[in-house]
């Protein structure tokens, strides 16, 4: 049976993302980013993520080097992503799995990070 590719918009609408399946797993981190920006990440190759709509980058000025840039919509201000800068491989990508609906991820895994004591 095929993977079924899901939608989720921000709050306004002009950014969408669309994923080749359900993730394998979220991760709810604890860092004062991903508290802040209300993040549940989900992990794909960036080939399974069509992002559409215009968004805006934040990196992070307390990490050295940052690690990834964090996307949101410029509008409403929801988190959409993340994509990893560009001394980091890019063969992974965070999806915010909270614009989707919750079916999305029903039943899929729920990982707590200990962001705060790295």
């Amino acid at each position: 049976m095929a993977a079924m590719a899901h939608t989720g918009t921000c709050h306004c609408g002009r950014v969408t993302i669309t994923v080749a399946r359900a993730p394998d797993y979220l991760n709810s981190c604890n860092c004062t980013l991903c508290t802040k920006v209300a993040g549940l990440w989900g992990y794909f190759n960036p080939a399974e993520v069509a992002v559409t709509g215009e968004t805006a980058t934040y990196t992070r000025a307390d990490m050295e080097p940052p690690a990834i840039g964090t996307h949101f919509c410029g509008v409403c201000g929801c988190t959409t992503h993340w994509t990893p800068m560009p001394h980091i491989p890019q063969d992974r990508m965070g999806v915010n799995m909270r614009l989707f609906d919750a079916d999305v991820v029903a039943g899929v895994e729920v990982r707590m990070v200990d962001g705060r004591s790295w």
